[in-house]
């Protein structure tokens, strides 16, 4: 029988997880295979070359541009100060002199006796990469970064703003129904990733950064919320590099929904345990889901991952993903062989399945995601 691959959103527990964390360019390499990490340590650095600032130094000292080396208090190579002499002339009888400042801090990279051109660069920038979760070293990537492992609770979201945080997870509702408010929201929250419910305001948000959360997890949110929050209309290309201060993740979609029981409860039994969480997401090709990542201390099992290429089976958690019954989750009931007739007055395979308040929902296909459990 034919079968389509349905896109999995994992919601898991005992999941070996592996994160590959490069440098944007070549640099150094920090820990070694096997070597145990924290999310905040730092695996790997490098430094991004500073800008380029070209000085017309033959047309500035009026000397033609093989005369320069003997005008040169810097050399090629040197480091300098803004406002520092890198070049002079003594003029005529040692009267009218001209000084050249270097316009920037950095260094001196070449003087062309061609060109008469000086080439500063400026002062590298430092960029370091940290481990994201706590685990352990399995691979290295010679000169740009590892590969970290860990056995993890983890949680994908449909939506996201706001790049990597980690803190410590906080329920603040009482059930996944619940909608986010601001008197949820007080100083103790500082440095917490929060676990809503179906809901959160605009109002809510802004207390949020306010008070120095890094995180909020919650079922829905309204797409005006988020332009005001935002202060503009977010794209549909990638997410992740908002700065507002706080990383959000939509787990279910826009609009009030409460949050999946599973997810749910998976979020709320780790109260009190750190969490790495990040934003990001990319709904086009290269999907890109924000997560929640609860790295486990004690294990008593790791589970092997399902092979999901098979398709949708009886019994799965889904998510419909298509109106009327966009955001709905539920088991699969029935997987009827034969194909049905639609509204559109195409033939397709269909499923049914049972919500969580029993009813019985008929959709196509296609139109559902497996929740990965």
């Amino acid at each position: 029988m034919a079968h389509a691959y349905t896109p999995g959103l994992k919601v898991t527990t005992n999941y070996k997880l592996r994160k590959e964390r490069r440098l944007p360019l070549k640099g150094e390499v920090l820990v070694d295979v096997s070597d145990r990490v924290k999310g905040e340590d730092i695996v790997a650095r490098t430094e991004l070359p500073g800008d380029v600032e070209t000085v017309n130094l033959a047309g500035k000292l009026g000397v033609i541009p093989e005369e320069l080396k003997h005008f040169m208090i810097k050399e090629e190579g040197e480091p300098v100060e803004e406002g520092e002499v890198i070049a002079k002339s003594t003029g005529l009888f040692g009267l009218f002199k001209t000084e050249i400042k270097s316009p920037i801090k950095g260094s001196i990279e070449t003087v062309s006796d061609i060109t008469g051109q000086l080439i500063l660069r400026g002062t590298p920038t430092p960029v370091e990469v940290d481990a994201y979760m706590d685990g352990s070293i399995v691979d290295i990537i010679e000169n740009e970064g590892v590969v970290v492992e860990s056995t993890v609770t983890f949680v994908q979201g449909i939506f996201g703003i706001g790049g990597e945080n980690r803190g410590i997870i906080q329920p603040i509702v009482d059930n996944r129904k619940e909608v986010v408010e601001p008197n949820l929201i007080d100083e103790s929250h500082n440095g917490k990733v929060l676990i809503g419910g179906s809901y959160v305001t605009k109002e809510a948000l802004e207390k949020a950064v306010k008070v120095g959360a890094v995180g909020l997890v919650v079922g829905g949110i309204g797409d005006e919320v988020l332009k005001e929050f935002l202060g503009y209309e977010i794209g549909v290309a990638i997410t992740g590099n908002e700065n507002r201060g706080i990383t959000i993740i939509i787990t279910e979609g826009f609009g009030k929904m409460d949050m999946s029981s599973h997810a749910y409860r998976l979020l709320t039994q780790h109260e009190g345990e750190l969490a790495s969480i990040n934003g990001a997401t990319q709904i086009r090709a290269g999907v890109l889901r924000p997560e929640v990542v609860i790295p486990l201390e004690k294990t008593t099992t790791t589970q092997k991952p399902k092979d999901y290429s098979r398709g949708v089976e009886i019994g799965e958690m889904v998510r419909i993903i298509r109106e009327p019954y966009f955001g709905t989750i539920g088991k699969v009931a029935e997987l009827p062989s034969d194909l049905e007739l639609i509204e559109t007055e195409s033939k397709v395979r269909i499923l049914k399945v049972e919500t969580e308040e029993g009813k019985i929902l008929t959709v196509p296909r296609a139109n559902v995601e497996i929740i990965e459990e």
